[in-house]
């Protein structure tokens, strides 16, 4: 799956995110920036360098959150821990870890888990849906593992059980119609 493709998939995944979010009384802010053919996604620009950024931020009240959206069809089984879990490219989590450290309001990661299985899934198990996530703080402190298998830079993963599960898949497509597109 080339660039374009992967980046109109995700889009879904936000827009049902955010819809979601919005439905909980958060205003949402989706973070566009992208360049033209470089296909670079949202960046942070701070006085001393350029980070990759996260997909939106949220704010209700006084409180403040950067979130990172994912779209996943399925958990992947990690056979050696024997458990199921999810990830995100290493390079891209350094530098969610850096606006964590760098910014006063925390980066938050949110998975959508749609309906799937994972390639090596035992026949008994089946991969949990819905929109799952926590707080990076929390986050790398129960890293499951890495691998530099998987993804351009290596991937980081976490078990689902470190994981909230914040809706049901159910909940989270019952809004699509009124998604507002990204």
């Amino acid at each position: 799956m080339n660039f374009n493709a992967r980046l109109e998939k995700g889009q879904v995944a936000e827009s049902l995110i955010a819809n979601w979010l919005r439905s909980r009384g958060w205003y949402v802010l989706p973070i566009y920036e992208k360049e033209g053919e470089s296909n670079k996604g949202p960046r942070l620009f701070t006085p001393q360098k350029t980070l990759i950024g996260t997909d939106m931020f949220i704010f209700r009240g006084d409180q403040r959150r950067w979130i990172e959206a994912k779209h996943k069809s399925a958990f992947t089984w990690y056979r050696n821990g024997q458990r199921f879990t999810t990830g995100i490219d290493f390079h891209h989590y350094l530098h969610y870890c850096q606006i964590d450290d760098l910014t006063p309001w925390p980066v938050w990661l949110l998975f959508l888990h749609r309906d799937g299985r994972a390639r090596d899934t035992p026949p008994d198990k089946e991969s949990p849906t819905g929109l799952f996530g926590n707080t990076l703080a929390y986050l790398r402190e129960h890293e499951s593992h890495t691998s530099e298998n998987w993804g351009t830079h290596g991937m980081v993963y976490w078990a689902e059980r470190d994981l909230r599960r914040l809706a049901t898949l159910e909940e989270v497509l019952s809004l699509e119609e009124n998604a507002i597109p990204f």
